[in-house]
């Protein structure tokens, strides 16, 4: 069985973000939704989310898109998480900023070795949450 797994702060979501979660779905028999923690939201983009990580995944498992939805590791890139599931395929938004050769490598020298797609927008100008948040 291949399991997917998308990663993401999940804040005001939005048809974006259900766009991304369908297209992750594709990917794989089985979808584990990881939801990022209110600490590290703030570590990554400088402020607190406008709902907290306990919300927000309360809406992703509210989707039901998800055959998993859990909250993230509390330390960034441990990727305990992805050792703890050893997806077969790793699915990233189109504006998350890692790099898919810096990430393989991390990967790689924890044994594991996903396949890495990242998922193309969805009406960005439109649908993004930073432009929602205004």
């Amino acid at each position: 069985m291949r399991t997917a797994m998308a990663f993401g702060t999940f804040d005001l979501l939005h048809p974006g973000h259900i766009y991304y979660l369908k297209k992750a779905r594709e990917l794989a028999d089985r979808l584990v939704v990881v939801v990022a923690r209110d600490e590290n939201v703030l570590r990554a983009k400088g402020r607190k989310p406008l709902h907290n990580e306990k919300e927000r995944l309360a809406q992703i498992q509210g989707l039901e898109m998800a055959d998993e939805a859990i909250l993230g590791d509390r330390e960034m890139r441990k990727w305990g998480i992805i050792k703890r599931f050893h997806p077969t395929v790793i699915a990233l938004g189109y504006d998350q900023s890692i790099a898919i050769p810096s990430l393989q490598k991390e990967l790689k020298e924890l044994g594991l070795s996903p396949e890495i797609k990242r998922i193309g927008s969805f009406k960005p100008e439109k649908y993004k949450s930073s432009k929602l948040r205004k």
